[in-house]
């Protein structure tokens, strides 16, 4: 009997010692909670800045990229079809760049080769063709690349049109009425500026057709 209730004895002990624990572990208070909040609201507000710092970073990047793949298409589209090609920015419209053919030569371009003809950067006006197969000189251009588009915020705070020549060579693209000096303007080197809010990055062509950015 005695070691029946001793038995007893000690179970209870244990049950009441695990209620015990129990419910001194039950859960946070609500000052506990307030307070965690408060730590997680001062962590999301020091960290959102900084992603959004990188996104924008991220974005200028990618639109830097975008314009050094469209200078590097038409150095290649004006060795491989041997026709000079410019590289409109803002044309048709802001944060739009082209890769355009020279409709005429650059000794005596068409007058819809100028800067201020925009509709000239238009695919309603001059389709693209992926296959370029049209090669009639009576139906040019036969070679201009796609519209590409920046990302939205993205500028162009210095710009220049660029001709390349079928021999790889750059130069600068302001004749537009014929006669023209046949052997043109070689650039020396050219810096485009890209910028999103207070971030800037550079696009550098030199004359011989070498294209660097910035990483």
């Amino acid at each position: 009997m005695l070691d029946w209730q001793r038995h007893c004895s000690v179970h209870l002990w244990i049950m009441k010692n695990v209620i015990s624990r129990t419910k001194n572990a039950a859960g946070f208070t609500l000052i506990d909670m307030i307070a965690v909040m408060a730590i997680i609201a001062t962590l999301s507000a020091m960290a959102i800045p900084q992603v959004t710092n990188s996104l924008d970073s991220m974005r200028l990047g990618m639109s830097v990229r975008d314009v050094e793949r469209e200078l590097q298409f038409a150095r290649l589209k004006a060795v491989s079809a041997n026709r000079p090609m410019r590289v409109r920015f803002d044309c048709p419209s802001a944060g739009k760049i082209r890769a355009v053919e020279v409709i005429g030569t650059s000794a005596a371009p068409d007058a819809n080769d100028a800067d201020a003809v925009l509709g000239r950067c238009s695919e309603t006006t001059y389709p693209y063709s992926p296959t370029g197969a049209d090669q009639s000189r009576l139906t040019r251009p036969n070679n201009d690349g796609a519209i590409r588009t920046v990302y939205t915020g993205t500028t162009f705070t210095a710009k220049q049109t660029l001709e390349f020549w079928p021999n790889g060579t750059v130069h600068t693209a302001t004749c537009t009425v014929a006669p023209c000096d046949t052997t043109g303007t070689q650039i020396g080197t050219v810096t485009l500026t890209m910028s999103r809010k207070s971030k800037t990055k550079n696009i550098t062509v030199n004359g011989l057709g070498k294209i660097l950015m910035d990483r």
